[in-house]
């Protein structure tokens, strides 16, 4: 899928320039397999595929909003857009 628009600053600069400055260092290859992994799927049940990033659709006023585990409190959020099969509104955030 293509990713549309991403909201973290240091993670728009890693997408578009593969510069790291704004993200955990150790978190860098994480960071790096997710979007390729969600660049190359097709469709949003590929992602329940690795257990280990414990794939789930968040509840409540950000309802249909994807969240991939990076580390014990960092997340990677987004959208689906299935009209268009696009990712939206990347981001990378602690929201525990």
């Amino acid at each position: 899928m293509r990713i549309r628009n991403v909201r973290h600053k240091g993670l728009r600069r890693f997408i578009e320039a593969d510069e790291s400055a704004g993200l955990a260092a150790v978190t860098i290859e994480k960071v790096r397999n997710i979007l390729s992994f969600l660049q190359a799927m097709t469709d949003a049940d590929e992602l329940r595929t690795i257990p280990s990033w414990r794939a789930h659709q968040l509840t409540g006023d950000r309802k249909g909003t994807w969240s991939l585990t990076v580390t014990k409190n960092w997340r990677l959020t987004f959208r689906i857009d299935e009209t268009d099969g696009e990712i939206v509104d990347l981001d990378y955030e602690d929201y525990h």
